[in-house]
């Protein structure tokens, strides 16, 4: 039944009656497809009436405007559809910028005209975008969709009024008629550039909720109040720590929000996981990597599995408004834990060519310049000769790296060039000149709030060699989106593929095959005694691991294993022990109060 759903004068309308929003925050692209329902099921169980979701134009266009998927765990009508069958409402955010620790904000790589402005080509593109989402929300709204988002924290960015007009009237154009609203954090300034008169305001904000929503309403006078972030953890970093809130501590949050009368969406009800190389990063001064978990100490764990929060916001929702009677399992049981040796290696340099494909160029390009927007990319060229080789190292510098380089000469490691620690140069062992200069750069994220969206990854700038410019590269892409002729000569005996009866020594490939202790089960991959790289489970990429941590578990959805053969793949970096251990649970690092 299509609900007929309204912005009143003090509370939202739905078919003309008041209504309460009690939404939380649930990422189609953070879940696993055949565990959306899982998940909906329970946001219904806590008390929730809607789920909010971004939408990720990133993801659905990666590579061109021209592409844009809806499948597999892209297929945004089927989710909306599950919302819809679980009897909850639901809120769309397709930005077009998200910011959600994704990736670029969920902003495509391939954009070139400046983003979130008025520039007439973004508004082409985002014009585009919305072409391919109108026939998925306009048909669905009333149910499930009875809000829609315009851009997303505008006010902490820009202050174009016009930009959020065109926006509102983008979507406007193409069919979109439920109520528009913008999310600020609720500030007067940040309000005041963000918001967009005749369109609902809301806040995004954790604590403090009196003066949160005095402030929001004073910018307002007229209108429901909605927190349409509630905070109730966060994410983290790769070096830093697990972020967690006291349970006691949201709850009484919460409680004050809805005895204030205000609706509100938890962000997040479960957070999920940056599946493959999806997670982003934030930049204020140093970069700073986002984990692969997001699970965020949300109600659900990455997991799905109710934690003593949901408990505690539930019972908060019960005092508001009714809750169903019946709950989810109180308590998971443990995941099979196991060991399982590598049975095969191959070095990373003996299948580059069955990742990308190499390019010349005069000067090392950007990876956006050749259409790479994720993965690594390997340069490689000759050190230029030297007057005085062999007398002394030489020094090799780089105008910015982009975010992580690995050097090696001869094929033998040098060391890393990384982002964070600002590093621009490094010596050479004597010798070095004429010899062969490889460098692997890693996309470790993609900036994701503030001015520095949209900046090209790679090797940027001159790459010199005691100050001359090394020249004639070698390129080549390494997207790391189809690893399937990889695993096929693993599978393969060949003078290259080794048996991994010692550790691995990176950059490799190892390949691990494995029976599943018990059906249905959900894993956990330790990796603990590895190093850093990128983990893939039957063709399914985990994601990244980093012995940086704080994170040491990669989650592994029951629904992408089989009962027997499982093929474990790991790209490894610098070095890892011979064998992959599965724990009985997760384990995402140490915590500060």
């Amino acid at each position: 039944m299509t609900a007929d759903f309204a912005v009143g004068e003090r509370e939202f309308l739905l078919d003309g009656e008041p209504f309460r929003i009690l939404s939380g925050a649930l990422h189609y692209f953070r879940i696993h497809p055949a565990q959306w329902a899982d998940r909906i099921r329970k946001a219904r169980q806590m008390g929730l009436n809607t789920i909010e979701t971004y939408v990720a134009w990133n993801a659905h266009s990666p590579a061109s405007p021209e592409e844009f998927r809806l499948d597999g765990g892209l297929d945004l009508g089927r989710f909306l559809d599950l919302v819809a069958a679980e009897g909850l409402h639901a809120i769309v955010r397709p930005g077009p910028y998200i910011c959600a620790e994704w990736t670029g904000g969920g902003l495509p790589g391939w954009l070139r005209p400046p983003p979130r402005t008025a520039d007439p080509g973004f508004l082409k593109a985002v014009g585009g975008y919305l072409d391919h989402l109108a026939p998925v929300l306009a048909p669905r709204q009333g149910s499930p969709v009875i809000l829609v988002q315009v851009e997303n924290e505008y006010g902490a960015y820009g202050s174009d009024t016009g930009y959020l007009r065109a926006l509102a009237g983008l979507l406007r154009e193409r069919g979109v008629t439920v109520p528009l609203f913008t999310v600020d954090q609720p500030a007067d300034g940040m309000l005041g550039r963000g918001s967009l008169p005749g369109v609902l305001a809301a806040g995004s904000f954790g604590s403090h909720i009196p003066e949160r929503l005095s402030v929001l309403r004073a910018h307002q006078p007229s209108g429901p109040l909605l927190c349409a972030e509630f905070w109730n953890g966060w994410f983290d970093d790769w070096g830093g720590h697990h972020h967690v809130t006291s349970a006691a501590g949201a709850a009484g949050d919460l409680d004050a929000l809805l005895r204030a009368g205000a609706s509100v969406n938890i962000y997040m009800f479960c957070g999920g996981t940056n599946f493959g190389l999806t997670s982003g990063a934030n930049d204020k001064g140093t970069y700073q990597a986002i984990t692969t978990s997001y699970d965020y100490d949300a109600p659900l764990d990455e997991a799905g599995n109710p934690t003593e929060k949901y408990w505690a916001f539930r019972d908060v929702i019960a005092k508001h408004a009714p809750v169903p009677p019946d709950v989810p399992a109180a308590a998971a049981e443990k995941a099979p834990a196991f060991t399982v040796p590598f049975g095969s290696s191959v070095p990373l340099w003996d299948v580059v060519d069955l990742l990308g494909s190499p390019s010349a160029h005069t000067g090392p390009p950007a990876a956006d310049d050749l259409g790479q927007y994720q993965g690594f990319t390997l340069y490689a060229a000759d050190v230029p000769p030297s007057p005085e080789a062999g007398s002394r190292p030489a020094v090799l510098s780089a105008g910015e790296v982009r975010d992580r380089a690995q050097v090696f000469i001869g094929r033998a490691p040098v060391g890393v060039l990384a982002r964070d620690h600002r590093d621009r140069a490094l010596p050479l062992p004597a010798g070095a000149s004429s010899s062969r200069l490889e460098i692997l750069v890693e996309d470790q994220g993609r900036v994701g709030y503030g001015p520095r969206i949209g900046e090209p990854k790679g090797l940027i700038g001159p790459v010199t060699v005691d100050g001359e410019p090394v020249r004639g590269w070698d390129v080549t892409p390494l997207p790391l989106d189809d690893i399937g002729a990889v695993a096929a000569k693993l599978r393969a005996p060949s003078p290259s593929v080794l048996p991994s009866l010692a550790d691995v020594a990176g950059p490799a490939f190892a390949r691990a095959v494995f029976d599943l202790p018990r059906a249905g089960a959900n894993l956990f991959l330790d990796t603990r005694g590895w190093g850093k790289g990128v983990a893939w489970l039957n063709g399914f990429c985990l994601g990244r691991y980093w012995s940086r941590g704080p994170q040491r578990t990669l989650y592994v959805p029951g629904p992408v294993l089989r009962e027997v053969g499982n093929e474990l793949l790991i790209l490894e970096l610098h070095a890892a022990t011979a064998a992959a251990t599965f724990a009985p649970g997760p384990d995402l690092g140490h915590t500060e109060p």
